[in-house]
């Protein structure tokens, strides 16, 4: 949690650069977006033109009142009613196209997102496991969901009112310059002023748009950490100092969030005082032009309309900017992540699972996860097919990353790892990882039945050869207990089954696997003396005619080894079974001896 509380404020990071991979990436949707631009554009000019033809119904009434008090006429009702309709055509007429834009775009913000929902979850498997290791859990959840949200939520949004408002200035201006061009150009002087606003404001809120995003992460990393915690953040007393942690970075966020929706806020009331203001401007040289008959009465009301309504897009040109920036931020992050490096596999050569036997050999391995500390320094053992093969040492010693190295979730810097013979960087990792079964510490099981759970070592087994992996495992007649039995829902946290049962199934689940090589890491360093009893029963059923790792702290559950690796800082420094390294009398000697010492 501490690694989040550290992170600088970063800069504004590439706009453009990510707008333009945003533009290639729903560029997918050609005919959708001409459909919505076409539409959207259709919709505005509909709209735009409205007030003209409400002036022509003015300048009708205008003057049959004049006709009226002049004795020569009266009020032509059937021409301004005629003219009204038509204006409500063309109102339905703009909703309707107005409907349809916004109906076709939300479809293209939501498929936009499912894809990028896709690749997200695709590219998941696709990391190295150093990933995994350097970062926060809710970090990765944050892009999935809140970015994404933003993302679909701001291109639903600001891609069809950026269109519109763009549309609907140039065609008021247009329809201003029909009426009269001196107002015309007097109304226009305001863009400027409008744009020098827009662009202060955006160069501001960027950069708070921008780490919104990221604190939101934060907290968010945060929460996940103190729910799925939570029995440690109870026992160890730590709410106080998780809320002080929490309500720092929530700090953050708010005041990154306000700033961003204050700047976003300004815009409205300064962009309203400016087009009063030149509502003001217009009604009274509109006024003196009209005295001097430069323009009729039906046409200042008209532009009049156009005038007010001249600034109203420029705001909603703003908010979209702000809109267009949340989303950029957002997209932003996905894209970094989608542009993570990605697992590297060079191996090509694809393994023969029936004719695998189990022989492997470390040959002068080295390792080091960061090149300033090395963690294998030279690691040299062979094991023989069907053997049981124990490693231990001090924590830190590498035993845990010797299996790692051994899967392919870190590769060697220099040495090899050979199976029968054959190095394990030639085979493909998913191919390779078939021969493997783990069973670990910390035990992994999902929420659904236990019979989903354990049918995950093999998804194509039958009803009977779960049970009969059950039965192995002795965790059958625990299951059988169960009301539900195996159709029991283990709940999300798997904390309604005690932890030697929820080993017992991880161990049932890896015999369903049937594997060529076991690994078991520290699988009987959290249950009872009782458990493990049935634990080191499951377990010596599984390694039957398999080779196996186990890595134990407790030296007590080995002493049956065939061979016994003693690990010291990266390297080797014991071999042999167990009654030959306690003859021996040295540092397994003394790890043995340590576990028995009564401590007073």
């Amino acid at each position: 949690m501490g690694r989040k509380m550290k992170r600088s404020i970063e800069k504004a990071k590439d706009f453009k650069g990510t707008l333009k991979k945003l533009i290639r990436y729903i560029g997918t949707y050609k005919i959708g977006l001409t459909l919505v631009f076409i539409l959207a554009i259709a919709s505005t000019i509909f709209s735009i033109t409205g007030p003209k033809i409400l002036g022509n119904a003015t300048q009708e009434l205008y003057n049959g009142i004049i006709a009226k008090i002049s004795g020569t006429g009266g009020i032509n009702f059937n021409a301004i009613l005629k003219i009204l309709l038509f204006l409500l055509a063309l109102y339905i007429l703009s909703a309707i196209f107005s409907y349809i834009q916004a109906w076709v775009m939300s479809g293209i913000s939501k498929k936009t997102t499912y894809r990028l929902r896709k690749e997200l979850s695709e590219k998941i498997k696709k990391l190295p496991m150093r990933y995994f290791d350097s970062k926060v859990t809710g970090e990765t959840l944050s892009i999935i969901t809140n970015d994404i949200d933003t993302l679909q939520q701001s291109l639903n949004q600001s891609a069809t009112e950026l269109i519109t408002s763009i549309v609907t200035v140039i065609g008021i201006f247009f329809m201003m310059c029909t009426i009269n061009i001196s107002l015309a150009i007097l109304t226009a002087i305001v863009l400027p002023i409008a744009i020098l606003f827009v662009t202060i404001v955006m160069k501001h809120s960027q950069k708070y748009f921008q780490n919104q995003q990221k604190y939101l992460a934060n907290v968010d990393g945060q929460v996940e950490e103190m729910l799925s915690g939570h029995n440690v953040v109870k026992a160890f007393n730590a709410e106080e100092k998780l809320i002080k942690e929490f309500e720092k970075e929530n700090q953050h966020l708010y005041e990154s969030g306000w700033k961003s929706q204050f700047f976003s806020g300004l815009m409205h009331p300064i962009m309203n005082f400016i087009g009063n203001l030149n509502y003001a401007i217009i009604a009274i040289v509109g006024a003196y032009f009209c005295a001097k008959g430069k323009i009729k009465v039906g046409d200042i009301q008209s532009f009049i309309q156009y005038s007010k309504n001249f600034t109203r897009p420029i705001a909603e040109l703003a908010q979209v900017m702000n809109q267009i920036q949340a989303m950029i931020a957002a997209a932003e992050r996905i894209f970094e992540f989608l542009e993570e490096p990605e697992e590297e596999d060079f191996g090509t050569k694809k393994l023969d699972l029936e004719s695998i036997r189990g022989n492997i050999e470390f040959q002068h391995v080295k390792f080091s996860y960061n090149d300033d500390k090395i963690i294998i320094k030279d690691f040299n053992a062979k094991i023989k097919s069907g053997q049981k093969i124990a490693i231990v040492g001090p924590t830190g010693a590498g035993k845990t990353t010797m299996i790692k190295l051994l899967m392919r979730f870190y590769t060697v810097k220099d040495g090899a790892i050979l199976i029968d013979g054959t190095n394990i960087n030639e085979f493909k990792r998913s191919n390779l990882r078939d021969i493997f079964g783990m069973v670990l510490q910390d035990t992994w099981l999902f929420n659904g039945t236990i019979l989903d759970n354990l049918r995950y070592g093999k998804l194509n087994a039958t009803d009977d050869e779960v049970i009969e992996a059950a039965k192995s495992a002795h965790v059958h007649h625990f299951i059988q207990t169960l009301k539900d039995g195996y159709n029991m829902e283990l709940n999300e946290e798997t904390n309604n089954i005690s932890g030697g049962q929820k080993q017992l199934l991880t161990i049932a689940r890896a015999i369903l696997a049937n594997p060529k090589v076991m690994i078991l890491d520290e699988a009987t360093s959290n249950v009872d003396t009782r458990t493990e009893i049935l634990i080191q029963k499951a377990m010596d059923e599984l390694m039957k005619g398999r080779t196996s790792f186990i890595i134990a702290h407790r030296l007590s559950t080995i002493q049956n080894a065939d061979l016994i690796l003693v690990m010291k800082d990266g390297d080797i420094i014991e071999v042999g079974n167990h009654h030959d390294l306690m003859e021996k009398q040295g540092f397994y000697f003394e790890l043995y001896n340590s576990q028995f010492e009564e401590i007073g």
